[in-house]
Protein backbone atom coordinates (compact mmCIF):
# COMPACT_ATOMS: atom_id res chain seq x y z
CA UNK A 1 0.00 0.00 0.00
CA UNK A 2 2.76 2.02 1.10
CA UNK A 3 4.15 1.55 -2.70
CA UNK A 4 1.35 2.70 -4.46
CA UNK A 5 1.10 5.96 -2.77
CA UNK A 6 4.07 7.99 -4.53
CA UNK A 7 3.16 6.56 -7.99
CA UNK A 8 -0.81 7.76 -7.12
CA UNK A 9 0.68 11.40 -6.42
CA UNK A 10 3.05 11.58 -9.75
CA UNK A 11 -0.30 10.69 -11.20
CA UNK A 12 -2.27 13.57 -9.65
CA UNK A 13 0.61 15.83 -10.35
CA UNK A 14 1.05 14.96 -14.07
CA UNK A 15 -2.86 15.25 -14.51
CA UNK A 16 -2.20 18.75 -13.06
CA UNK A 17 0.20 19.88 -14.84
CA UNK A 18 -1.49 18.75 -17.95
CA UNK A 19 -4.49 20.12 -17.58
CA UNK A 20 -3.07 23.26 -16.71
CA UNK A 21 -0.74 23.03 -19.99
CA UNK A 22 -4.23 22.46 -21.66
CA UNK A 23 -5.84 25.85 -20.55
CA UNK A 24 -5.38 29.17 -22.63
CA UNK A 25 -2.45 31.58 -21.28
CA UNK A 26 -5.17 35.03 -21.27
CA UNK A 27 -3.30 37.53 -20.15
CA UNK A 28 -6.66 39.79 -20.12
CA UNK A 29 -6.43 43.21 -21.51
CA UNK A 30 -3.35 44.79 -23.24
CA UNK A 31 -3.33 48.02 -23.73
CA UNK A 32 -1.05 49.59 -25.97
CA UNK A 33 0.39 52.61 -23.35
CA UNK A 34 -0.35 53.51 -20.45
CA UNK A 35 -3.41 56.69 -21.25
CA UNK A 36 -5.19 53.25 -22.84
CA UNK A 37 -4.56 51.18 -20.03
CA UNK A 38 -5.88 53.50 -17.61
CA UNK A 39 -9.52 53.79 -19.40
CA UNK A 40 -9.37 49.77 -19.87
CA UNK A 41 -8.60 49.59 -15.90
CA UNK A 42 -11.80 51.31 -15.37
CA UNK A 43 -13.76 49.21 -17.16
CA UNK A 44 -12.25 45.50 -16.14
CA UNK A 45 -12.33 46.54 -12.65
CA UNK A 46 -12.95 43.69 -10.37
CA UNK A 47 -13.16 41.92 -13.54
CA UNK A 48 -10.00 41.08 -15.69
CA UNK A 49 -6.59 42.68 -15.09
CA UNK A 50 -5.11 45.04 -17.53
CA UNK A 51 -1.12 45.31 -18.37
CA UNK A 52 -0.09 47.83 -20.59
CA UNK A 53 2.66 46.87 -23.23
CA UNK A 54 4.85 50.54 -23.36
CA UNK A 55 7.38 51.12 -20.15
CA UNK A 56 7.41 54.40 -17.94
CA UNK A 57 9.89 56.24 -19.42
CA UNK A 58 9.54 54.69 -22.94
CA UNK A 59 8.72 56.61 -25.99
CA UNK A 60 5.72 55.04 -28.13
CA UNK A 61 7.33 56.88 -31.36
CA UNK A 62 9.87 54.54 -31.42
CA UNK A 63 9.40 51.17 -29.06
CA UNK A 64 10.11 48.26 -30.61
CA UNK A 65 8.46 44.89 -29.46
CA UNK A 66 10.60 42.23 -27.35
CA UNK A 67 9.63 38.45 -27.47
CA UNK A 68 7.30 38.34 -24.14
CA UNK A 69 5.67 41.36 -25.74
CA UNK A 70 4.49 39.48 -28.91
CA UNK A 71 3.66 36.22 -26.54
CA UNK A 72 1.26 38.93 -24.29
CA UNK A 73 -0.14 40.23 -27.58
CA UNK A 74 -0.92 36.82 -28.59
CA UNK A 75 -1.95 35.82 -25.69
CA UNK A 76 -4.81 38.73 -24.58
CA UNK A 77 -8.40 38.21 -24.22
CA UNK A 78 -8.35 42.17 -26.07
CA UNK A 79 -5.53 44.31 -27.14
CA UNK A 80 -6.44 48.15 -27.55
CA UNK A 81 -4.31 50.75 -29.01
CA UNK A 82 -4.70 54.06 -31.17
CA UNK A 83 -3.91 52.27 -34.47
CA UNK A 84 -1.00 51.97 -37.21
CA UNK A 85 -0.29 55.60 -37.13
CA UNK A 86 0.96 55.92 -33.72
CA UNK A 87 1.82 52.95 -32.69
CA UNK A 88 3.48 51.41 -36.11
CA UNK A 89 5.84 49.02 -33.42
CA UNK A 90 2.27 47.10 -32.81
CA UNK A 91 1.07 46.82 -36.96
CA UNK A 92 2.54 43.30 -37.00
CA UNK A 93 0.99 41.80 -34.12
CA UNK A 94 -2.42 43.25 -34.22
CA UNK A 95 -2.85 41.93 -37.49
CA UNK A 96 -2.88 38.63 -36.63
CA UNK A 97 -5.36 39.21 -34.37
CA UNK A 98 -8.77 38.10 -34.73
CA UNK A 99 -11.59 41.42 -34.74
CA UNK A 100 -13.31 40.44 -31.42
CA UNK A 101 -9.67 40.74 -29.48
CA UNK A 102 -8.65 44.20 -31.29
CA UNK A 103 -9.75 47.06 -30.44
CA UNK A 104 -7.93 49.99 -32.67
CA UNK A 105 -9.25 53.61 -31.12
CA UNK A 106 -8.77 55.47 -33.67
CA UNK A 107 -10.58 53.34 -36.52
CA UNK A 108 -14.12 53.50 -34.19
CA UNK A 109 -16.93 55.64 -36.20
CA UNK A 110 -17.55 57.40 -32.97
CA UNK A 111 -13.61 58.63 -32.83
CA UNK A 112 -13.32 59.65 -36.68
CA UNK A 113 -15.52 62.42 -36.59
CA UNK A 114 -13.75 63.69 -33.77
CA UNK A 115 -10.23 63.78 -35.03
CA UNK A 116 -8.06 66.88 -35.27
CA UNK A 117 -5.89 67.47 -38.33
CA UNK A 118 -1.92 67.64 -37.82
CA UNK A 119 -1.31 71.11 -38.78
CA UNK A 120 0.81 73.04 -41.50
CA UNK A 121 4.19 73.16 -39.71
CA UNK A 122 3.80 69.42 -38.70
CA UNK A 123 4.01 69.16 -42.79
CA UNK A 124 6.98 71.72 -43.21
CA UNK A 125 8.75 69.49 -40.15
CA UNK A 126 8.04 66.38 -42.06
CA UNK A 127 9.24 67.58 -45.13
CA UNK A 128 12.37 69.17 -43.32
CA UNK A 129 13.20 66.17 -41.06
CA UNK A 130 12.86 64.02 -44.35
CA UNK A 131 15.26 65.29 -46.22
CA UNK A 132 17.82 65.81 -43.45
CA UNK A 133 17.45 61.56 -42.84
CA UNK A 134 16.72 60.37 -46.56
CA UNK A 135 19.84 58.12 -46.31
CA UNK A 136 18.27 56.23 -43.27
CA UNK A 137 15.10 55.25 -44.02
CA UNK A 138 14.59 53.73 -40.30
CA UNK A 139 15.17 57.07 -38.69
CA UNK A 140 13.36 59.51 -41.24
CA UNK A 141 10.51 61.69 -39.74
CA UNK A 142 7.85 59.47 -42.13
CA UNK A 143 8.87 56.52 -40.18
CA UNK A 144 6.86 58.44 -36.97
CA UNK A 145 4.69 60.92 -39.00
CA UNK A 146 1.20 60.11 -37.33
CA UNK A 147 -0.27 61.31 -40.25
CA UNK A 148 -3.12 63.53 -41.37
CA UNK A 149 -4.07 63.70 -38.43
CA UNK A 150 -2.68 63.96 -34.57
CA UNK A 151 -2.89 60.89 -33.06
CA UNK A 152 -2.63 61.33 -29.53
CA UNK A 153 -6.18 60.38 -29.08
CA UNK A 154 -6.20 59.89 -25.42
CA UNK A 155 -5.91 63.28 -24.82
CA UNK A 156 -9.52 64.08 -25.15
CA UNK A 157 -11.99 63.07 -22.97
CA UNK A 158 -14.48 63.19 -25.25
CA UNK A 159 -12.84 59.98 -27.30
CA UNK A 160 -11.75 58.53 -23.86
CA UNK A 161 -15.04 57.90 -23.08
CA UNK A 162 -16.03 56.81 -26.32
CA UNK A 163 -13.07 54.41 -26.19
CA UNK A 164 -14.76 53.01 -22.73
CA UNK A 165 -17.94 52.18 -24.75
CA UNK A 166 -15.57 50.01 -27.19
CA UNK A 167 -13.94 48.32 -24.46
CA UNK A 168 -16.76 48.04 -22.58
CA UNK A 169 -18.74 46.14 -26.01
CA UNK A 170 -15.65 43.98 -26.78
CA UNK A 171 -15.84 42.61 -22.63
CA UNK A 172 -18.97 41.88 -23.16
CA UNK A 173 -19.07 40.52 -25.71
CA UNK A 174 -16.02 38.19 -24.18
CA UNK A 175 -18.13 38.00 -21.27
CA UNK A 176 -21.29 38.21 -21.14
CA UNK A 177 -21.99 37.00 -18.01
CA UNK A 178 -20.00 39.76 -16.09
CA UNK A 179 -22.95 42.51 -17.76
CA UNK A 180 -23.69 43.91 -14.73
CA UNK A 181 -20.46 44.92 -13.38
CA UNK A 182 -19.40 45.78 -16.29
CA UNK A 183 -22.36 47.89 -17.15
CA UNK A 184 -21.83 49.73 -13.24
CA UNK A 185 -17.99 50.35 -14.44
CA UNK A 186 -18.76 52.32 -17.24
CA UNK A 187 -21.72 54.26 -15.51
CA UNK A 188 -19.04 55.03 -12.94
CA UNK A 189 -16.06 55.92 -15.76
CA UNK A 190 -18.40 58.51 -17.18
CA UNK A 191 -19.66 59.88 -14.09
CA UNK A 192 -16.40 60.52 -12.81
CA UNK A 193 -15.57 62.35 -16.24
CA UNK A 194 -18.23 64.17 -16.10
CA UNK A 195 -17.28 65.70 -12.99
CA UNK A 196 -13.30 65.86 -13.60
CA UNK A 197 -13.82 68.21 -16.60
CA UNK A 198 -16.43 70.79 -14.83
CA UNK A 199 -13.14 70.63 -12.37
CA UNK A 200 -10.56 71.13 -14.91
CA UNK A 201 -12.33 73.78 -16.67
CA UNK A 202 -13.07 75.79 -13.86
CA UNK A 203 -9.52 75.48 -12.87
CA UNK A 204 -8.08 76.31 -16.44
CA UNK A 205 -10.24 79.12 -17.19
CA UNK A 206 -8.14 81.71 -15.35
CA UNK A 207 -5.08 81.14 -18.08
CA UNK A 208 -6.86 79.92 -20.82
CA UNK A 209 -5.73 83.34 -22.66
CA UNK A 210 -1.69 82.91 -21.45
CA UNK A 211 0.63 81.36 -24.27
CA UNK A 212 3.12 79.06 -24.10
CA UNK A 213 5.14 76.57 -26.05
CA UNK A 214 4.89 72.57 -25.41
CA UNK A 215 8.04 70.79 -26.57
CA UNK A 216 6.00 67.87 -28.29
CA UNK A 217 3.30 68.33 -30.20
CA UNK A 218 0.98 66.06 -28.06
CA UNK A 219 -1.39 67.98 -26.18
CA UNK A 220 -4.29 69.63 -29.26
CA UNK A 221 -7.24 67.67 -27.80
CA UNK A 222 -7.07 68.58 -24.34
CA UNK A 223 -6.02 72.09 -25.75
CA UNK A 224 -8.89 72.35 -27.65
CA UNK A 225 -11.33 71.05 -24.94
CA UNK A 226 -10.31 73.14 -22.13
CA UNK A 227 -9.86 76.43 -24.68
CA UNK A 228 -6.04 76.90 -23.91
CA UNK A 229 -4.07 79.03 -26.10
CA UNK A 230 -0.53 76.80 -27.13
CA UNK A 231 1.74 79.46 -29.20
CA UNK A 232 3.36 76.26 -30.68
CA UNK A 233 5.53 73.31 -30.21
CA UNK A 234 9.45 72.44 -30.52
CA UNK A 235 8.36 69.40 -32.47
CA UNK A 236 6.05 66.46 -34.23
CA UNK A 237 8.20 63.79 -33.05
CA UNK A 238 9.99 64.24 -29.75
CA UNK A 239 13.04 61.88 -31.34
CA UNK A 240 13.86 64.48 -33.63
CA UNK A 241 15.40 67.60 -32.13
CA UNK A 242 13.54 71.01 -34.03
CA UNK A 243 15.25 72.76 -36.64
CA UNK A 244 17.36 75.95 -36.32
CA UNK A 245 14.85 77.83 -38.20
CA UNK A 246 11.64 76.58 -35.32
CA UNK A 247 14.01 77.41 -32.43
CA UNK A 248 14.59 81.16 -33.89
CA UNK A 249 10.99 81.69 -34.39
CA UNK A 250 10.18 80.34 -30.99
CA UNK A 251 13.12 82.14 -29.91
CA UNK A 252 11.55 85.51 -31.02
CA UNK A 253 8.08 85.18 -29.43
CA UNK A 254 9.79 84.59 -25.86
CA UNK A 255 11.49 87.44 -26.70
CA UNK A 256 8.18 89.66 -27.41
CA UNK A 257 6.68 88.33 -24.46
CA UNK A 258 4.32 85.95 -26.60
CA UNK A 259 4.41 83.18 -24.19
CA UNK A 260 4.88 83.14 -20.51
CA UNK A 261 5.63 79.41 -20.28
CA UNK A 262 7.72 76.63 -21.60
CA UNK A 263 6.81 73.02 -21.14
CA UNK A 264 9.22 69.63 -21.43
CA UNK A 265 8.41 66.10 -21.04
CA UNK A 266 9.47 63.66 -18.04
CA UNK A 267 11.37 61.64 -20.39
CA UNK A 268 12.56 64.42 -23.02
CA UNK A 269 13.86 67.63 -21.14
CA UNK A 270 16.00 68.74 -24.17
CA UNK A 271 18.59 71.75 -23.67
CA UNK A 272 16.66 73.35 -26.56
CA UNK A 273 14.01 74.45 -24.15
CA UNK A 274 17.02 76.07 -22.17
CA UNK A 275 18.86 77.26 -24.52
CA UNK A 276 15.88 79.48 -26.30
CA UNK A 277 14.27 80.42 -23.22
CA UNK A 278 17.83 81.82 -21.37
CA UNK A 279 17.76 85.26 -20.97
CA UNK A 280 13.57 85.72 -21.08
CA UNK A 281 11.03 85.87 -18.82
CA UNK A 282 9.38 82.92 -19.35
CA UNK A 283 9.01 80.03 -17.14
CA UNK A 284 9.83 76.31 -17.50
CA UNK A 285 7.06 73.64 -16.43
CA UNK A 286 6.64 69.70 -17.14
CA UNK A 287 3.75 68.43 -19.10
CA UNK A 288 3.09 64.46 -18.84
CA UNK A 289 1.53 62.84 -21.55
CA UNK A 290 1.42 59.67 -20.63
CA UNK A 291 0.92 59.41 -16.69
CA UNK A 292 4.50 57.99 -15.96
CA UNK A 293 3.73 57.48 -12.00
CA UNK A 294 0.08 56.92 -12.07
CA UNK A 295 -0.72 53.19 -11.65
CA UNK A 296 -3.28 51.28 -12.93
CA UNK A 297 -6.53 51.62 -11.00
CA UNK A 298 -10.36 52.13 -11.73
CA UNK A 299 -9.49 56.52 -11.37
CA UNK A 300 -6.39 56.17 -13.14
CA UNK A 301 -7.91 58.36 -16.20
CA UNK A 302 -9.66 60.73 -14.05
CA UNK A 303 -6.50 61.56 -11.81
CA UNK A 304 -4.14 61.30 -15.57
CA UNK A 305 -6.33 64.09 -17.00
CA UNK A 306 -6.15 66.16 -13.35
CA UNK A 307 -2.25 66.02 -13.62
CA UNK A 308 -2.47 67.22 -16.70
CA UNK A 309 -4.34 70.01 -15.47
CA UNK A 310 -2.19 70.72 -12.39
CA UNK A 311 0.78 71.09 -14.62
CA UNK A 312 -0.63 73.39 -16.77
CA UNK A 313 -2.01 75.59 -14.17
CA UNK A 314 1.09 75.83 -11.95
CA UNK A 315 3.19 77.16 -15.29
CA UNK A 316 0.39 79.58 -16.24
CA UNK A 317 -0.46 80.98 -13.06
CA UNK A 318 3.52 81.36 -12.44
CA UNK A 319 3.63 79.01 -9.12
Amino acid sequence: MLHNKPRLIFTLSAATIFSTLALPAHSAVVASIKPLGFIAAAIAEGITPVEVLLPDGASEHDYALRPSDVKRIKNADLVVWVGPEMEAFLTKSAATLPASKNLEIAALPAVKSQLIRGSEEEEEDEHQHSSEKSDDPESSHSHHHHGEYNMHLWMSPSIARQSAVAIHGKLLELMPQRKAKLDANLQQFEAKLAETDKQISAQLAPVRNRGYFVFHDAYSYFEKQYGLSPAGHFTVNPEIQPGAQRLHQIRTQLVEQKAVCVFAEPQFRPAVIDAVSRGTSVRKGTLDPLGTGISLTKDSYVKFLSQLSSQYASCLNGA
